[in-house]
């Protein structure tokens, strides 16, 4: 068994949709949209570092 530090919230970074555009993200909760990125990235790296300060955003109201 695998454990999941994010849960409910998991994170989808997607690629660009042509060579030298920018990467965006959608935040999942329990499977459904809960938000996506409002601008895009340069790169995967930056896409992941910004969805998961959401995500740990997230976490810390639920607190």
């Amino acid at each position: 068994m695998t454990i999941n530090p994010t849960h409910p919230f998991t994170l989808e970074i997607f690629p660009p949709k042509s060579p030298g555009g920018l990467y965006h993200w959608t935040i999942r909760k329990h499977g459904k949209l809960a938000q996506r990125s409002d601008r895009d990235l340069p790169s995967e790296a930056k896409a992941h570092e910004n969805g998961m300060k959401q995500i740990e955003r997230f976490l810390t109201d639920r607190g």
